[in-house]
Order: structure tokens, then sequence, then C-alpha cells
């Protein structure tokens, strides 16, 4: 018993020491970090480190929901989410699929959607925070998506999974 615990004692001062790539820096991958990814099966497990001896702290269930890398070590990645939560999850179980969310200040606002990248243009829909869409394009302003039943130019900054001024082509 004292092994196991001396052990995990080891292991937890040895990932506390380890590097752990800053934001802007390239990570164990090659790709830079933070970046927006997206849930690639309905059953995410997320953890409170980097293997799976940590136990699981929470688990995601949406398929396609958008997440921001913000650590890498190894083939594990830590992740955010637009509540903050964070976590480690193995790198298989996202995709570099770009989704957005719509996010806005009150549950019963609703967001309008655009035909063209200008507030003046005709509202196609009205979308509900939330809805989640696939990322078609953005231009630092406007980000053009598409999801169940619409597709459209939102501005950006009613986004979760973009950045502020991010160019998507």
């Amino acid at each position: 018993m004292w092994v196991r615990v001396a052990l995990a004692a080891v292991f937890a001062l040895t990932m506390a020491a380890a590097p752990v790539r800053a934001a802007n820096d390239g990570g164990t991958s090659g790709l830079p970090v933070p970046r927006f990814v997206s849930l690639k099966t309905d059953r995410v497990n997320v953890r409170g480190g980097p293997d799976k001896d940590h136990d699981v702290t929470f688990i995601y269930t949406r398929t396609g929901w958008p997440v921001e890398i913000t650590a890498e070590f190894e083939n594990w990645r830590r992740i955010r989410d637009y509540d903050g939560s964070e976590g480690w999850v193995y790198h298989s179980l996202l995709s570099g699929k770009r989704t957005a969310a719509v996010q806005l200040k009150s549950k019963t606002d609703l967001a309008s959607l655009h035909a063209k990248p200008d507030e003046q243009s005709a509202v196609t829909a009205r979308l509900q925070s939330g809805v989640l869409g696939t990322v078609k394009r953005c231009t630092g302003a406007w980000c053009r998506i598409a999801g169940d039943g619409f597709d459209g130019w939102i501005e950006q900054s009613r986004l979760w999974g973009v950045y502020p001024d991010e160019k998507i082509e």
C-alpha cells in the first residue's frame, strides 16, 4: 500500500514539473496552443490529469461541442469549455472540425443570423444560446455557420468556438 502511495506522490510531482506548453507555443502535436477543436464522440471523459489513472471529473455527452485546447502533454489535451470548466482528455476523442455555439448573455435572448456578413442584410433565422453550428468561414467580425435547418452569417462575438478577429477560410 505504501509503495502505491509513494509512486502516486512521485507521479504527481513529475506531472507538476512536466512541461506544459505555453499559450501561442506549439504543443507536443506541433499545432498551436491554444486552439479550438470539437468533441468527436457523444461520450468524452474529462479527467483531473493527463492519464487514465486520474479520476473522471465530468463527462461530455454532445458530439461536436467546441472546446479550447489550453495545454498538451504527450497524447493528452487539457481543454476548457464555454463555462470555464477544465480537464484532460485523450487526443483521439477530439476533432479538428471547427464548430461554434451561440453564446448570449441571457438564455432568452436570440441572435440574428443574416444572409450576408452585414447587419443590414436579411435575417434568415434567430438562434438561441447554445445552438451548435459548423463554422464555414470567418472574416474577423462575422462567421458563416450552418446547422440543422440554418445557414448564414452571425457576429463573431456571439460565438464560443472562434477567437475574436480570427479569420477562417
